[in-house]
């Protein structure tokens, strides 16, 4: 996943074609946090995002400066932006993301191509938004934790972000198939 996809898919972050990638004056390694600015989220509120608390989205951040500072060493020039193109801004990832989701979804034999993951053909980045969410109350965040982190001023809207599945009405009577059993068992002692 480039840094970009995999900055969003951590942060839930959007990345509309009409706002840039977040810059470097947003960013505070000192603090661990970055700002989102008013204007570069799905709600359009500012937010901080406590990128410390990840070592996988504080790598992808370190990385990605270690990265920048090498460009811009090799040409001179200051980089602003977090996420660029050898120093180039992204203006529009769309292009990229659908090309990308192609390549994941086809499996090409020679000459011939042939569909094996049709839904991914159908994503869009701002499913990132919605798989954060998802990951973020799966790990046991508290849902008014969750919608802080991802911006989310409305439990009707964090409600529509949630989506439940046959997996997690599986696991759901599963934990109180696992919690009766256990009951019964100290009932027994």
């Amino acid at each position: 996943m480039r840094p970009v996809a995999r900055f969003a898919y951590l942060t839930g972050w959007r990345i509309p074609s009409e706002v840039l990638p977040p810059t470097w004056d947003r960013v505070d390694f000192g603090a661990g946090i970055v700002t989102l600015n008013v204007g570069t989220t799905k709600t359009g509120a500012g937010r901080t995002f406590p990128f410390s608390a990840s070592p996988a989205l504080r790598s992808l951040l370190e990385q990605q400066r270690t990265h920048t500072r090498a460009i811009e060493r090799r040409t001179g020039a200051i980089i602003p932006r977090v996420f660029h193109r050898d120093g180039q801004p992204i203006l529009d990832i769309y292009t990229r993301w659908h090309s990308a989701s192609r390549r994941a979804a086809v499996r090409r034999r020679g000459a011939l191509e042939e569909v094996v993951r049709p839904a991914l053909l159908e994503r869009v980045p701002h499913d990132l938004r919605r798989t954060a969410v998802r990951n973020l109350v799966r790990a046991g965040v508290s849902e008014h934790t969750a919608m802080k982190l991802t911006g989310h001023k409305t439990r009707a809207i964090f409600d529509r972000y949630d989506i439940v599945d046959e997996r997690d009405l599986a696991a759901g009577v599963a934990k109180v198939s696992a919690y009766r059993e256990a009951r019964a068992a100290a009932g027994a002692q």
